[in-house]
């Protein structure tokens, strides 16, 4: 069992089960199947749904989970090959060695040091757009990464919720 210094109760987390873990992420491909994904300020759900579980889980969801998901999204997106993956694999990379440090913070500071990850996936999808003879988008477009830190305070508490052991007292206990 493990404290969660990001939660303002002293309350214990239960261990996160894996097909959650898995289902929160096809959920979140799903969601960015819809067509409302092209659409300026709506965020990338599986870039933030990666982010979460990097940061909570940076043993079992890592780079390789990353580079799959992005590999499934380049195909999806009909865009590079690759684009998706190397953005993925290096937001992966730069969330997990944070982690430990981002955990300290607040949710709402937490947000702040998840917007850069956020501008910084969506720069080197950029780049890599660019260098394969894509047109700049609008500024608009970093919209998205904007969106997603703000959508971070509400989407930690959800995906937080299954792993919240129920409030039983037991006035012999000292937990």
């Amino acid at each position: 069992m493990s404290m969660q210094p990001t939660q303002s109760t002293s309350r214990i987390l239960q261990p996160v089960r894996d097909w959650f873990i898995v289902l929160t992420l096809f959920m979140a491909l799903f969601l960015d199947l819809l067509p409302l994904g092209h659409l300026n300020g709506v965020p990338d759900w599986v870039t933030l749904v990666l982010t979460f579980w990097c940061l909570h889980q940076p043993l079992k969801v890592s780079m390789g989970t990353a580079f799959f998901l992005g590999l499934l999204m380049d195909v999806a997106d009909s865009s590079v090959m690759g684009q998706h993956a190397l953005a993925y694999t290096l937001l992966a990379f730069t969330t997990c060695g944070l982690s430990r440090r981002v955990l300290w913070f607040p949710l709402l500071q937490q947000a702040l040091h998840i917007l850069p990850l956020l501008l910084g996936t969506q720069f080197a999808m950029l780049i890599f757009r660019l260098a394969s003879g894509g047109e700049l988008p609008s500024l608009l477009w970093f919209l998205d990464s904007v969106v997603g830190a703000v959508l971070w305070y509400p989407m930690t508490y959800l995906l937080l919720l299954p792993q919240y052991r129920p409030v039983d007292r037991d006035e012999t206990r000292p937990i």
